[in-house]
């Protein structure tokens, strides 16, 4: 139900804030999403050692704790994998299956809170495998250096990019010789087998290859929550921004997996009871040409966090948030006109549009929080053709490949 709200006067026709075009791209590769995180579906699926303490701990998506005082049976309980002493040659590693295969464009050895007891030097290699392969399999497989043996500190998080530009399923993070690693991040942009991509699909979802690529405000929870897959489960996990106390509005920009008609989009209020927005808009733009759109390099991953800001800054130190200033302003259309929403409620609008869409921007009225965007529909032939002609170019020379019955 569209909804009249009361007149506020002095709120601009577009949203207020100051622009900051370009900041993506200067960000650096950690704004990418976690292609490895557990919220996109990653799994540790092997690891030679794990006496300390447990591999999946590389992956979750929250940061590393530390308890002072824990203690187990086996010795100091860490939030991280850690391996036993080693007393013979070699060296230790573990095997990630990514949550979204992709391009990989860095990645961060996080040895926060291992201080004595971290690897001195890390190796970072990948595979791109049919199927579910099993353990065993890919140990058979190719495997293709990203980051040659290198150092790294402890109670750091060690950055290293990655200049390779193929298309991975599983990441292999070896230590020498041995230690113990809180977070493993492999941030880089998603590229799902097209395959996967025809009929009505989620245009916006981050495992289809849709992106966050701009944001008025994200003080208090990243916008790429909103296109993670599954519910959101508390508040946290969608994205809020600052109380609004000037004029203006507060908006997210999403490039679309590819360019596509618009069926109909779900706006999800979950857990956001006191801190909703009071109306939304959605619009829809066709520019497949911007610098940072469909197809493109740049998006905000749920790790892409930014602080204390307004209108698109960022905390002291940390990235800037782009605007998605890169859509000229006369190339938007009004898919859902400004309508109230509820608290904590899915709202579902159908759209029925006929024209192709690379963009939309969910404009959520004055401020407030969600938990979830979805914005279903099909992608048009030529972007689908597209699609598979960029997906193919982006295989390694010797993908692995793995029976159907094959379980990682």
């Amino acid at each position: 139900m569209t909804g009249t709200r009361p007149a506020r006067s002095g709120r601009p026709a577009d949203p207020g804030g100051p622009e900051s075009p370009g900041a993506l791209a200067s960000a650096g590769f950690a704004v990418l999403p976690d292609l490895a995180s557990r919220q996109l579906g990653g799994s540790v699926v092997f690891a030679n050692d794990e006496l300390f303490a447990e591999k999946e701990n590389l992956i979750k998506p929250e940061a590393s704790a530390f308890a002072a005082g824990t203690f187990g049976h086996k010795g100091k309980i860490y939030d991280g994998w850690e391996t036993r002493r080693r007393r013979e040659p070699g060296h230790d590693h573990a095997i990630v299956r990514l949550g979204s295969p992709g391009v990989v464009h860095g990645v961060v050895v996080d040895t926060a809170h291992f201080r004595g007891n971290y690897p001195p030097q890390i190796s970072v290699e990948a595979a791109c495998a049919d199927g579910y392969p099993s353990p065993a399999e890919l140990a058979g497989m190719a495997w293709q250096t990203l980051v040659g043996r290198t150092g790294a500190l402890g109670d750091t998080a060690n950055s290293y990019a990655v200049a390779d530009r193929h298309r991975w399923t599983h990441i292999r993070l070896s230590i020498y010789p041995d230690g113990g690693v809180a977070r493993f991040r492999v941030h880089g942009e998603v590229l799902p087998d097209p395959a996967f991509l025809a009929g009505t699909i989620d245009l916006a979802a981050m495992e289809n290859g849709g992106k966050v690529i701009g944001c008025s405000d994200a003080f208090y929870s990243s916008p790429g929550n909103l296109i993670l897959p599954g519910r959101a489960r508390v508040m946290g996990d969608g994205w809020e921004n600052a109380r609004r106390r000037g004029p203006g509005y507060d908006y997210v920009v999403v490039a679309l997996a590819a360019a596509g008609r618009l069926r109909q989009v779900e706006i999800d209020t979950s857990y956001f009871v006191g801190n909703a927005p009071g109306w939304v808009r959605l619009l829809a733009a066709d520019h497949g040409s911007a610098g940072l759109g469909s197809g493109g390099s740049g998006g905000l991953g749920s790790a892409g966090t930014a602080g204390p800001g307004s209108g698109g800054s960022a905390s002291p130190g940390g990235p800037a948030l782009p605007d998605g200033s890169d859509v000229p302003a006369d190339s938007w259309w009004e898919v859902l006109p400004e309508t109230r929403v509820q608290p904590d409620t899915r709202h579902r609008f159908l759209t029925g549009s006929q024209r192709a869409a690379t963009h939309v921007r969910l404009d959520v009225i004055p401020d407030g929080g969600l938990a979830r965007l979805r914005v279903f529909g099909e992608i048009v032939p030529g972007a689908l053709a597209d699609l598979r002609q960029r997906w193919r170019a982006a295989l390694p020379d010797a993908p692995g490949t793995a029976g159907a019955d094959g379980a990682a």
